[in-house]
């Protein structure tokens, strides 16, 4: 068992790490949450292999719920929230209740924004079980749902009351899914970790990873809560978790989430952007070029073809892009990331393929 605590004061809360952890998570909750009534948020895909057994544990002690909804990025929308606060209402949540989102990041986030704005707050947990949420967005209090106009374009600071790690689940994972959060993985390396990136760039595949897959997922959730820690609300440090993502929101909005997953959307976005970054001389050279190699060792893209100047009207409609002033986060070398405060006009390249 690896637990990393998160310091943020009355907000603080545990992150458990450990193989086959979801076969007992129950009796963590019960003793944190005794005589609670929970509902338990999944995904049509999640529930029947580990959401039915973790109900039946749950409703050894206490009242026990579910919903199941639709998997897809397509489901973290308004339409389903309303269905989901139908359902907590049903199931009688009160504010001193429980609220577990078991799946990957989209039922992360829309369960986490359901939670941090039903009866403004209640409690709820975080069991990922995707790589790329296992890594990233169970961590850290961002939840959102998203707008057609773009993504996580309404959401909050909500940070759960513990979180449960469980890499024994990725075996279920199809293989698209493994690429899918490696490409966090790889982010973590790039921003932070030089040592890490070596670590992924010295094996040859994510099975050749496996027997250090609980400390992989370790240090990138550690990198994570040291960043979230000094900058809970995203105004300075945490921008460097950003990395490759405001090209990457962008592509996931232009093919409306239907076709580049979000980690291999970030894997385009990190390639492109530090291109850019090395052609203005912002970045150091072969940078790039070392984000290539990795990424084709673990079978994640680098380009989408699509026009640069397509892709710059969702970039306009970007959170990050503010009164048309954007930061975006670039490389000084691998390990070594940094805010570079800019415009929309840093990706103006006529005829540019990304």
């Amino acid at each position: 068992m690896v637990e990393i605590h998160v310091n943020l004061g009355a907000n603080s809360y545990p992150i458990y790490i450990e193989k086959d952890l979801l076969k007992h998570a129950a009796s963590y909750i019960q003793k944190q949450f005794p005589d609670k009534r929970i509902i338990l948020i999944s995904d049509d895909h999640v529930f029947p292999l580990y959401g039915i057994e973790l109900k039946q544990q749950l409703s050894a002690f206490t009242n026990c719920s579910s919903l199941i909804l639709p998997h897809g990025e397509t489901t973290k929308n308004f339409q389903t929230l309303t269905t989901v606060y139908s359902a907590m209402l049903e199931a009688g949540i009160t504010r001193s209740d429980l609220v577990i989102a078991l799946g990957g990041g989209v039922i992360g986030d829309l369960t986490g924004f359901a939670a941090a704005s039903f009866l403004r707050g209640v409690h709820f947990i975080q069991m990922p079980t995707s790589l790329l949420a296992q890594v990233d967005s169970s961590v850290g209090g961002k939840v959102a749902v998203d707008l057609p106009q773009g993504k996580n374009l309404v959401g909050a600071f909500y940070q759960p009351k513990m979180v449960f790690i469980d890499p024994s689940v990725l075996a279920s994972l199809p293989e698209r899914y493994i690429h899918d959060g490696m490409g966090e993985v790889i982010k973590y390396g790039c921003i932070k970790d030089a040592e890490l990136f070596a670590q992924l760039q010295a094996h040859t595949s994510f099975q050749a990873l496996s027997p250090i897959l609980t400390d992989i997922i370790a240090k990138c959730v550690d990198i994570k809560r040291i960043v979230v820690e000094q900058d809970p609300f995203d105004k300075g440090e945490r921008m460097l978790l950003n990395f490759g993502h405001t090209l990457a929101h962008t592509i996931e909005q232009y093919y409306q989430y239907e076709r580049e997953s979000h980690g291999e959307a970030v894997a385009i976005g990190m390639y492109q952007i530090s291109c850019i970054a090395e052609e203005q001389g912002l970045s150091a050279p072969g940078t790039s070029n070392r984000i290539l190699r990795v990424l084709e060792q673990y079978g994640l893209p680098s380009a989408c073809g699509v026009s640069l100047k397509e892709l710059l009207k969702a970039i306009t409609l970007d959170k990050k892009n503010l009164n048309h002033h954007l930061n975006v986060i670039l490389l000084r070398e691998i390990g070594d990331s940094y805010i570079y405060p800019t415009t929309p006009a840093f990706f103006e390249k006529e005829g540019r393929i990304v």
